[in-house]
C-alpha cells in the first residue's frame, strides 16, 4: 500500500516537475514574445518620429525658400499671371490725297465660322440665307462647304460689316463671326506703290505704310498709356473690365495727308500703262512734281500691284523703282552739266561750241547719235541737237577736278532724305579714277558714266526750273485735323545749287530744244514748254552696254514762262526700230502735261491758235 502510495507520489513529483518546466518555458516564451513585440513597436514610433521630424523640417525648409528666398519672384510671378500687359490694337489713321479723297483705311471686317452640327435650321436654308448676303458666293458653294465637315468651317475672311451685320440679324445657332481690322485701300493699284501695304499683324511693309508708320500709327490718350497697358485678368484669361483704364479708347481724328492728286496720278498711270503696251517694255516711270515746294504731284510705276491683294503678286513689285533704282540717265543730264559750265563761266548762252560728228578721247571713238554734226554752233544748238560731241567740247574747258567737285555737290551719290522708303543713292566714280584721264569727264558729259535715280533727276531739273534752290521731293504734306488743318509739316531742307540766272538760261535752252529740237513732240499749242529727249545704253553691269537695251525717257518743264512742274518719263528697254526718248517717252509727257493743264486750271503762255512769237 505505501509502495503503491509512494509510486503515485513520485508519479506526481515527475508530473509536477513536467509541468513546472513546462510552464517555465512557456514563461519564457511568453517574456521573450513581449520583449520582441515592445521592440518592434519602439521601432515603429522611431521610425514614425523620424519621419515626422524629417517631414516637418523639410517642411520648414521649403517655406524658408519660398517665403524668403523666392518670395520677391514668385510674387512677380503671380501679379503676372494675374495681370498682363499689352498694346491695345488701335486703327492706324487714315491716309489722304492733296483733294481729301481717302485712300488709305481701317474697317471692320469679319471672319465668319460656320458649325453645322449646331444649326437649328436645315444646311441648305441657311446656304441659301447665307448666299443672299454673300452676294459673290453661290448656295450650292457654301452648301457644299457645309456638308464637307461637323465644325469650324471657315465661310469668309474678310465678310465687309455690313454683311456682318446682316448674318447677325439672321439669328442663326452655329455661327461665329470674329470681328478686326482690315486695312483697305479704295484706289486699289492707282497708288499701290506709293502707298505699300501693311501685313497680317497690321504692321507695314512697303511704300509709306512702311516709311511713315510713326505718323500712321496712333498713341493712346493718356501719355502714361502711350505704349502698354497693364490689365487684370480672371481665372479664365478674361479680361477684367474694370481694370482697363479710363479714356482707353479715345482717338485723335487726324488723317496723313499726302501731296499726290488723283486725278493727275490716273491720267498718268494710264498714259505711261498705254505706252509701255504699244512698245511692249519692260517697265516704266512717270513723276509729276512742284518745283517750287518738291511736292510730289504724281508717281506711277508700271507694272505695278494691288494692295488690297498684294499676297497675289510677285514681291519685286512692292518697290518703287523710280525711288530704288539708278539708271544711266544720258542726253536728260545735258541741261544739268550746262548750268555748271554756266556757274563756273566757261561759257555763256552764246558761246560757239564745235558739234563734230565723233571725237576720239583717250583712243575712245565717240559719236552723236545722228552720225552727223554741225560744225560750230551756240550753246542752245548743242541742246536742241542733242549733241554728244558738243556737250564734251564744253566741258572739257572745266578742269577734271572742278568738274568732278561739281558733280559731288549735285549729290548723285547721296541719299535725298526722301519719305518714300528705300531710297537707293546715284553711282559718281572715285576721284581719282574720274580725275586720271579724259574719258570719264566726257562720257559724263552726255549723261553715263554716273548714274542716279529717276526722281534724283527730277530733283536737279527742278532746281533749273525754280532758279537754282534744291529742294526735297516728299509725298507727304502733314497731319491734318478734321478742319483739314495742318497741324504736323515736316521740315525739309533746301539749298542753292545753281546761280539763279544760269538756272533760267538752261531753261530758256530747253525751250528751244521743244520748238526747234529733238523735243518737238511735247509742243503744246499756246504753252512754252521746256524739255529734253534721253535715249542711254543700258549697262550690263559688268563693265560693258548692251547692244539691243536702252532706256528712253523725256523731262519737261511746264511752264518755262512761271514754271511750276518738272515731268519726267522713263521708259526701259522698248522694244521696235524707231524707239528714242522723242518717240517713246515724249508723248507720255505731253499727255501728262495736257492733263496738268485742264485740271490745275494753268492759264496759256499766248493765245491757243496764234504762233509763239506771232502777235494777236
Amino acid at each position: 500500500m505505501m509502495n503503491v502510495n509512494r509510486h503515485k507520489i513520485i508519479e506526481k513529483s515527475a508530473l509536477f516537475k513536467i509541468w513546472f518546466h513546462q510552464s517555465h518555458h512557456h514563461r519564457k516564451n511568453s517574456d521573450n514574445l513581449l520583449k520582441s513585440i515592445n521592440s518592434d513597436a519602439i521601432i515603429r514610433l522611431v521610425i514614425v518620429w523620424l519621419i515626422l521630424i524629417l517631414s516637418s523640417g523639410a517642411l520648414i525648409f521649403r517655406l524658408y525658400q519660398l517665403q524668403i528666398e523666392q518670395g520677391e519672384e514668385l510674387s512677380n510671378k503671380a501679379k503676372q499671371q494675374q495681370t498682363y500687359n499689352f498694346r491695345p490694337y488701335i486703327p492706324r489713321r487714315s491716309v489722304v490725297d492733296s483733294r481729301g479723297n481717302v485712300v488709305a483705311l481701317d474697317k471692320v471686317v469679319y471672319t465668319i465660322y460656320v458649325h453645322p452640327k449646331m444649326l437649328s435650321k436645315d444646311k441648305a436654308i441657311v446656304a441659301e440665307d447665307l448666299a443672299k448676303i454673300l452676294i459673290n458666293r453661290d448656295k450650292n458653294e457654301i452648301l457644299k462647304l457645309l456638308n464637307s465637315k461637323d465644325t469650324g468651317v471657315l465661310l469668309g475672311k474678310t465678310i465687309t460689316e455690313d454683311q456682318g451685320n446682316k448674318i447677325k440679324g439672321l439669328g442663326l445657332e452655329g455661327i461665329d463671326l470674329e470681328r478686326r481690322y482690315a486695312r483697305f485701300y479704295p484706289q486699289g493699284e492707282l497708288l499701290g506703290d506709293i502707298i505699300g501695304y501693311v501685313d497680317t499683324e497690321h504692321s507695314g511693309q512697303a511704300g509709306i505704310e512702311y516709311s511713315q508708320e510713326k505718323l500712321l500709327e496712333r498713341d493712346l490718350s493718356t501719355v502714361a498709356m502711350k505704349s502698354m497697358l497693364t490689365v487684370k485678368r480672371d481665372g479664365q484669361g478674361a479680361t477684367i473690365p474694370a481694370s482697363l483704364p479710363e479714356g482707353v479708347i479715345q482717338l485723335d481724328d487726324l488723317q496723313l495727308k499726302l501731296t499726290l492728286d488723283l486725278r493727275i496720278q490716273r491720267a498718268t498711270r494710264d498714259a505711261l500703262k498705254a505706252q509701255l503696251k504699244k512698245f511692249n517694255a519692260k517697265r516704266g516711270a512717270v513723276i509729276v512734281m512742284d518745283v517750287h515746294t518738291g511736292a510730289l504731284i504724281a508717281l506711277a510705276c508700271e507694272p505695278t500691284y494691288n494692295p488690297n491683294q498684294y499676297s497675289l503678286f510677285d514681291f519685286a513689285l512692292y518697290k518703287n523703282w523710280a525711288v530704288t533704282d539708278s539708271y544711266e540717265p544720258g542726253s536728260t543730264f545735258k541741261p544739268i552739266n550746262v548750268a555748271i559750265a554756266l556757274d563756273e563761266g566757261v561759257i555763256n548762252p552764246n558761246s560757239s561750241v564745235l558739234d563734230s560728228p565723233s571725237t576720239v578721247i583717250d583712243g575712245w571713238p565717240i559719236a552723236n547719235a545722228s552720225k552727223t554734226g554741225k560744225g560750230w554752233v551756240n550753246v542752245t544748238k548743242v541742246l536742241e541737237a542733242s549733241s554728244n560731241t558738243g556737250m564734251i567740247h564744253i566741258m572739257q574747258k572745266i578742269s577734271r577736278l572742278k568738274y568732278y567737285q561739281r558733280l559731288e555737290e549735285l549729290g548723285l551719290n547721296r541719299l535725298m532724305g526722301l519719305d518714300l522708303p528705300f531710297e537707293a543713292t546715284g553711282y559718281l566714280k572715285p576721284k581719282e579714277i574720274f580725275t586720271a584721264r579724259n574719258i570719264e569727264p566726257a562720257v559724263s558729259a552726255f549723261g553715263q558714266g554716273l548714274s542716279l535715280t529717276p526722281l534724283k533727276l527730277v530733283q536737279l531739273h527742278a532746281a533749273l526750273a525754280n532758279g537754282g534752290k534744291l529742294v526735297t521731293p516728299h509725298v507727304v504734306e502733314g497731319l491734318i485735323n478734321q478742319n483739314g488743318e495742318l497741324e504736323l509739316i515736316p521740315k525739309l531742307p533746301t539749298k542753292q545749287l545753281f546761280k539763279e540766272s544760269s538756272a533760267h538760261s538752261v531753261i530758256k535752252m530747253m525751250q528751244s530744244v521743244v520748238d526747234n529740237g529733238t523735243g518737238a513732240a511735247a509742243q503744246i499749242d499756246g504753252y512754252h514748254i521746256g524739255g529734253k529727249t534721253g535715249t542711254a545704253q543700258k549697262h550690263d553691269g559688268r563693265g560693258r552696254y548692251q547692244a539691243n537695251a536702252k532706256i528712253t525717257s523725256f523731262i519737261a518743264i511746264l511752264p518755262t514762262d512761271n514754271p511750276q512742274y518738272v515731268v519726267l518719263a522713263v521708259v526701259d528697254e522698248p522694244k521696235g526700230a524707231n524707239t528714242f526718248g522723242s518717240t517713246v517717252a515724249a508723248p507720255v509727257v505731253k499727255e501728262v502735261m495736257n492733263a496738268i493743264i485742264r485740271l490745275q486750271g494753268i492759264p496759256p503762255s499766248y493765245p491757243i491758235g496764234l504762233k509763239k512769237n506771232e502777235k494777236p
